[in-house]
């Protein structure tokens, strides 16, 4: 058993090594990923932010980080969508397959390559907050635990990319599911209070698994937040560990089950 989890580990690793490596060998795409979310960022608080009301007076780019922190990791879902729909179009995870390597090794390989260029990506994004004014004021501590639950946010949503893209196997579906990131983004708390829009809207926009993510971050970092009176706005850090762990139960299954029924063909 302790043999096989080293082979899957080091299966996994060669293969997130392979993902990592075509930032060296195209780094114009990844650049451009990178600095994406920092430009919507200074678009938003530099010509939207005088027209938006903060919570509590406070500066707009206090308000505004921790929504993009949690949109950023939302947008990564139709990345690890068209890596994967990517490999399998051109016959990549079907030469995986015919290796000798590990079973796990290729899912494994783009969940660790995807969560670390995350990774990077939040840095980045933590780095330009400072830049503009932000800051959290509630410590060391829950400042990790706020970046914390933005990653498992992103570790679910990663393997929700993972079944849509074994799923279709198709480059081209993978602007649909981009076109509704950017809904279901602003269908949250990140942006818009959920008591100013119609009631069944507010309450889609409450329930929605980023709003959680979103205002346990605004918690943990001392940010103003909108608040709210329905159970899930009063328990956001709860949440914002449930929703990943309900999307986990229910993607990283779908994802291996996927993956198997490729072998079978």
């Amino acid at each position: 058993m302790i043999t096989d989890v080293r082979w899957a580990l080091a299966d996994g690793w060669t293969v997130a090594r392979r993902d990592l490596l075509h930032w060296v060998v195209q780094p114009a795409s990844a650049i451009f990923g990178l600095i994406f979310p920092v430009m919507i960022t200074l678009v938003f608080g530099y010509l939207f932010g005088g027209a938006v009301a903060v919570p509590e007076g406070a500066n707009y780019f206090d308000f505004l980080m921790p929504g993009m922190y949690g949109m950023t990791m939302l947008f990564g879902l139709s990345a690890t969508m068209v890596a994967v729909t990517t490999d399998a179009s051109k016959g990549v995870t079907d030469r995986f397959r015919s290796m000798p390597m590990s079973p796990s090794a290729v899912l494994l390989g783009r969940s660790i390559a995807d969560l670390l260029h995350s990774a990077l990506l939040l840095a980045l994004m933590l780095g330009t907050g400072l830049a503009v004014g932000w800051r959290p004021v509630n410590g060391a501590g829950q400042a990790l635990a706020a970046v914390g639950l933005l990653l498992l946010l992103r570790l679910a949503l990663l393997w929700a990319g993972i079944y849509l893209g074994l799923l279709v196997r198709d480059p081209g579906a993978v602007v649909a599911v981009q076109t509704l990131e950017f809904p279901i983004g602003f269908l949250s708390n990140a942006f818009v209070a959920p008591g100013s829009m119609p009631g069944w809207l507010g309450a889609i926009a409450e329930w929605n698994p980023l709003s959680s993510t979103v205002a346990a971050v605004r918690e943990l970092f001392g940010n103003p937040s909108w608040g709210g009176e329905s159970w899930v706005a009063q328990h956001p850090v709860l949440m914002a560990v449930v929703w990943p762990v309900v999307l986990l139960a229910i993607f990283f299954p779908l994802s291996v089950r996927a993956y198997r029924q490729l072998e079978r063909r």
